[in-house]
């Protein structure tokens, strides 16, 4: 039954990427948090059809800790799910990927509509910089950006070095860090075809201030909390 359901749910979500890509280049004339706003509306019909088919639910901690203005957020990362929920979750949000995704066809297309911030992951100083230059842009438009500081996918209970790029960025704007943890990979693994019933929980941190601090030094704390967090989901 579970491998049916995620068969189901998989053609669906599929078949609707195609219409979704479309309408989200149609939108490219609105302004930035009215694009991204309507773009999120495929990702809460995803989230839908998790919860109808997949018997997927997600519930957050943490609401209080969201910020009046724009910020940084840096996340685990373990599989697609939270890419798609953290449109639903939080204000328009952009995220920083590696460039090879907007080579896809229409997926691709569609994704470059959302002001992502696309980085050559072997680059080095280059993709830094271009973090944070795009970076500084995306938040002076109002907009939220996602780093998920391992840099790739990781399995739920394992963890991987945390990059400074997303610290960087946080401390040059001026602008607080939002760290964010959850186990959305015990349901929906890192490229895995099924996926398993249950209830993902996302908890959010306070904010961490980043003035007069450095990059370094801000990374370690989002760490320090992203990570005791994780042991308790």
């Amino acid at each position: 039954m579970v491998f049916l359901r995620s068969l189901l749910f998989n053609l669906i979500q599929w078949t609707s990427v195609l219409p979704a890509s479309l309408l989200s280049i149609l939108a490219w004339p609105l302004p930035p948090k009215a694009r991204l706003s309507f773009i999120a509306l495929w990702a809460r019909f995803v989230m839908g059809l998790a919860r109808w088919v997949l018997g997927i639910r997600y519930r957050v901690e943490g609401l209080e800790h969201l910020l009046p203005g724009p910020c940084v957020i840096l996340s685990k990362h373990q599989s697609a799910w939270e890419t798609i929920a953290f449109q639903a979750i939080f204000p328009p949000v952009v995220f920083v990927l590696k460039k090879e995704l907007l080579r896809l066809p229409f997926f691709g297309w569609g994704l470059a509509m959302t002001f992502p911030i696309a980085i050559n992951r072997d680059a080095g100083r280059e993709a830094l910089r271009v973090i944070e230059a795009e970076g500084r842009d995306r938040l002076a438009k109002g907009l939220w950006v996602v780093i998920f500081p391992e840099g790739t996918r990781t399995p739920h209970g394992q963890r991987k070095k945390y990059q400074a790029g997303g610290a960087m960025l946080a401390v040059k704007a001026g602008v607080p860090i939002l760290p964010v943890a959850h186990n959305a990979g015990r349901l929906w693994g890192k490229s895995a075809f099924t996926k398993y019933p249950g209830e993902i929980t996302v908890a959010i941190g306070p904010p961490i201030e980043t003035a007069g601090r450095k990059a370094g030094e801000v990374n370690a704390a989002a760490e320090a909390w992203i990570e005791a967090r994780m042991e308790g989901l």
